[in-house]
Order: C-alpha cells, then sequence, then structure tokens
C-alpha cells in the first residue's frame, strides 16, 4: 500500500509542469521537463528582469506566472511578493508589506530568504521577520499573521531560511532559533494555528519535506522528526543527528539524509508512519550548504571545495568526483541525465553525469551573485540574483 501511495502522488506531481516550492513538486530537486537546455550560449539567457529588493528565496512556477520574494529598505523592513510573466518576464502584479518581527540577519542572506509554496490556487510566502503572508494567484490578500506578534521570543542573529511547505490542508513552518525555538502548522485558509510543536534550541535553516500526504520529517540538529500534518504528533524519529543546512531529499520511498555524511533510510513499505530502516551512512557523501540530489541510481552531493559527488543509491559507495567551478550555496536540479548548477557568482554548469565520471557539457555567465536555487517550468530555468530575475531556456 505505501509504495502504491508514493508511486500515485509520484503521477499527481509529474502530470504537472509546475515548480510549486522549494527544491520542486516533490522537494527533491527533480523535474520531468524534457526541454531543458544543455548546450548553453548567450541566446540561451531569454530575459532579465530588476528585483526590487534582495533574497535568497527561489522562485515558484505556477502555469504562465513565476513568482518571487524580496526584501528593500535599509534594514530589509519592506516585504515583496512579485508575479511576472514566464513569456518575456513583464510584472503581472506586484504586493508589499511590512515586516512585523525582527530583520536583522547576515550580510549575505536576507529576510526574503525561505522560498515561497503554492497549492496552485493560494501562495504561501514565509520570511524571516516571522511574517507569513496567503495571496490567490491573482496577488490578492487571503490573510496575513506575524508570528512574533504571538511569540515574541523568536531570535537569531544571522536570519532563517527554512522554506514552507504544505501536506493534508496544513501549511508547516520551521522557526526554529537559538531562543523560542518551535514549528507550526498552520490552517492553510486561515493561518490559525492548528499545533505548535516545540523544538531543539539552535539556529536551523533546513525545510521540512512531505514523506506522504499528511506526514512532513523535520530535521535540526538532533536528527530527524517524522510529524503528522494534521496535529502535529511525533510519527517516529531518527536521533544520530543531522546538518543544519541542507536539507534532506525524498526519492522513491528513500529519505536521504545529511547525516554523518549522507544516511539513507528507506520508509516503511507497509506504512510510512512507521520507523524506517536504515540502509546506509557513508561519510565520504557530506555535502556543503546544497542539499543532496537523487537521480537514477546515484546520489549526488558538493562539498565546499566545489567537488561534486556521485555515490551508489543502494550502498552509499563512492563512485567518482568531478570538480566544478563553485563556491555554491543553491541547490541543484536534475533533468534527465542532466545536473544544473548555478555557483555564487552567477556561473551556470550543466553537467551530464550518465558516464565512468560527471562531464561539463554546457556553461552560461549570468554575471551576478546567485545564492537562491533554481525553478522549472515550461522548459525553461528561472534562478533569481539579490538584484535580477532570470529566464534561461533554449
Amino acid at each position: 500500500m505505501k509504495k502504491l501511495i508514493l508511486f500515485s502522488l509520484a503521477l499527481a506531481f509529474n502530470a504537472s509542469a509546475d515548480w510549486p516550492q522549494f527544491r520542486g513538486p516533490q522537494g527533491n530537486g527533480v523535474t520531468t521537463d524534457k526541454n531543458l537546455p544543455v548546450t548553453l550560449s548567450p541566446e540561451s539567457l531569454k530575459w532579465s528582469v530588476d528585483l526590487p529588493g534582495r533574497g535568497l528565496s527561489g522562485a515558484i512556477v505556477m502555469g504562465d506566472k513565476v513568482i518571487v520574494t524580496c526584501s528593500s529598505g535599509p534594514t530589509q523592513t519592506r516585504l515583496h511578493v512579485i508575479c511576472v510573466s514566464a513569456k518575456d518576464g513583464s510584472t503581472i502584479w506586484h504586493r508589499q508589506f511590512w515586516a512585523t518581527g525582527r530583520t536583522m540577519c547576515h550580510s549575505k542572506t536576507s529576510v526574503a530568504a525561505p522560498t515561497p509554496c503554492s497549492d496552485g490556487k493560494l501562495v504561501y510566502a514565509v520570511y524571516s521577520s516571522n511574517d507569513v503572508v496567503c495571496l490567490d494567484l491573482d496577488g490578492n490578500l487571503q490573510w496575513l499573521r506575524g508570528l512574533t506578534a504571538d511569540y515574541a521570543n523568536v531570535s537569531n542573529s544571522l536570519g532563517m531560511s527554512s522554506s514552507p511547505v504544505l501536506s493534508g490542508g496544513t501549511l508547516v513552518v520551521q522557526v526554529e532559533n537559538d531562543s523560542e525555538s518551535y514549528t507550526l502548522g498552520l490552517a492553510k485558509g486561515s493561518g490559525i494555528n492548528r499545533w505548535r510543536l516545540d523544538r531543539p534550541k539552535a539556529a536551523n535553516w533546513t525545510s521540512p519535506v512531505v514523506l506522504r500526504n499528511g506526514l512532513v520529517a523535520l530535521q535540526s540538529s538532533k536528527g530527524v522528526h517524522a510529524v503528522r500534518a494534521g496535529d502535529g504528533t511525533k510519527v517516529w524519529s531518527y536521533d544520530d543527528g543531522a546538518s543544519t543546512i541542507p536539507s534532506s531529499a525524498i526519492f522513491d520511498g528513500v529519505l536521504y539524509v545529511p547525516s554523518r555524511g549522507i544516511t539513507a533510510l528507506e520508509l516503511n513499505q507497509g506504512d510510512a508512519a512507521n520507523t524506517p530502516k536504515q540502509l546506509w551512512q557513508s561519510s565520504r557523501l557530506s555535502p556543503a550548504t546544497a542539499s543532496p540530489i537523487v537521480m537514477g541510481n546515484k546520489v549526488f552531493t558538493v562539498n565546499r571545495a566545489g567537488v561534486l559527488t556521485a555515490g551508489s543509491r543502494t550502498e552509499g559507495k563512492r563512485l567518482w568526483q568531478t570538480r566544478l567551478k563553485g563556491p555554491f550555496s543553491a541547490t541543484p536540479v536534475v533533468a534527465g541525465k542532466h545536473l544544473y548548477f548555478f555557483n555564487e557568482a552567477g556561473l551556470v554548469q550543466v553537467v551530464d553525469v550518465s558516464g565512468k565520471e560527471g562531464e561539463i557539457v554546457g556553461t552560461l555567465e549570468l554575471k551576478d551573485q546567485i545564492l537562491g536555487s533554481p525553478a522549472v517550468g515550461g522548459g525553461a530555468l528561472y534562478v533569481r540574483s539579490n538584484a535580477k530575475l532570470f529566464k534561461v531556456a533554449k
């Protein structure tokens, strides 16, 4: 039954050309789009548009709309949600709000760090200031909530970047930090608390992962907890510690956790709510900032030196390494046999990983700092810098 649920869910995601959240429809950076460019040239840059503020948030793609968040002003107190046309980058709508919580953060990041998400009808944007905004796809405000009004002691001087996810009618928002640390389950139609779960008091920049509809994995320095999206009750836990920067990735019923390198946890075949089985643990696949990516029979990670490592999905054995031009903050996306990397200097690198080692088959200079992860839609890649939003396509 479990495999059937996962398979049916995958079919539902694959039927959609949208990119509705951080790392795409399945939260693992994988796209079924077969029309992405491979050999790049200056003509591959179809358009770029100026953004009114900074941000690390990735774009989301809903049909012909590309939506991204920004923060502006001397202390980044002005919050933006911008929707542009996928065709030409023209502005469809632009909404602005005032931050109600703390906007302090490291100079490299910004208040608009979390990637928004959508259920196809509504868009949910979360900011490091602990403001949550819900709009419809035409930009009409549905509700707004300043979480600091209810939880005044939330504090992280470096800024927060956990991206929200939707599961079973609940918006799951991780607000984990050094002081009042928690995760919330909000009713997606109203923003009212369904539940509040106390979490480890430590800075954490990872994002939740939907294991199946109604079950979400929360990662922290302590490990991974699986909770029911409906009421926040803990179902199972992996308690061997985990990274607080790269997030876990789920693929074909296995959760790949950045823990002691990478730890592969096989979800129970009968029911993902049962404690998973640890398949393997490999310190040789340790990621840096970018989250792991899984494709075919391999799992891929990038370390701090910009080295791409391919490991075996079945046993975690390191297969090969290829040096790329880094460093990387953005998690790559995978389409077919190609990985698409965007380094911090704005260099796009397309890597063919089907051979005995990775081969760079396409490059493009965007000439701007890129820290946010790319989105995919309609045969194009959409990626943002602090100043611009770019479209790369054939």
